[in-house]
C-alpha cells in the first residue's frame, strides 16, 4: 500500500481579489487530507502559490507534529529567494534538488514526480488553458489519484 503522501500544483499568481478564498480554500484541503491520516505533503518551490502550499502546511505542525514537508528546488530558483523565502524553506523536512540536465523539461519532472509520489493532488486552476496545471490534473487522473481541484 503507497503512503499516504498528498502533492500540490498549481501556478504562480492568484488574483488579489480571489488570495482569500484560495487562502481557505487550501486551509480546508490540507485540513481534510490530515483528517485522512495524510502527513506527507510535496510541492515544488517555485512559485507563489507552492510557498503558500507550504507555509500552510508548516501552520499545522503545532497540531501535527509529525508533518513531513518536503519541496522540491531548481537550483537556479535559489538565486532568487528572498530572506522569507529561505526561513519557510528551512521549515521543511526534505529538500529535493532536481539536477541541471532536468532544466530544459523542468516543470514535467517536477509534476510527474509530484503526481507519481502521492495518493492525493491538490490543484488550483482557473480554467485557462495552462499547460502544466493540465499536465497535472490529467497525469493525476491517469494515474488514479484523488485529485481535488480549487476553481478560482
Amino acid at each position: 500500500m503507497q503512503e499516504k503522501i498528498c502533492c500540490f500544483v498549481g501556478y504562480g499568481e492568484i488574483p488579489a481579489d480571489r488570495l482569500d478564498y484560495v487562502k481557505r480554500e487550501l486551509e480546508r484541503e490540507i485540513g481534510a487530507a490530515l483528517d485522512h491520516g495524510y502527513r506527507t505533503y510535496i510541492t515544488n518551490f517555485d512559485t507563489d502559490t507552492d510557498m503558500l502550499f507550504a507555509r500552510l502546511v508548516n501552520g499545522w505542525r503545532e497540531q501535527y507534529p509529525d508533518i513531513f514537508l518536503e519541496v522540491i528546488l531548481h537550483p537556479k530558483h535559489c538565486e532568487r529567494f528572498s530572506r522569507a523565502q529561505w526561513e519557510l524553506l528551512s521549515k521543511s523536512t526534505a529538500l529535493k534538488v532536481l539536477c541541471e540536465e532536468c532544466r530544459q523539461d523542468y516543470p514535467l519532472h517536477v509534476t510527474r514526480y509530484l503526481v507519481e509520489q502521492s495518493r492525493r493532488t491538490i490543484a488550483i486552476y482557473d480554467g485557462r488553458d495552462d499547460r502544466d496545471t493540465l499536465y497535472a490534473m490529467d497525469y493525476a487522473r491517469t494515474m488514479e489519484r484523488e485529485l481535488h481541484i480549487i476553481n478560482i
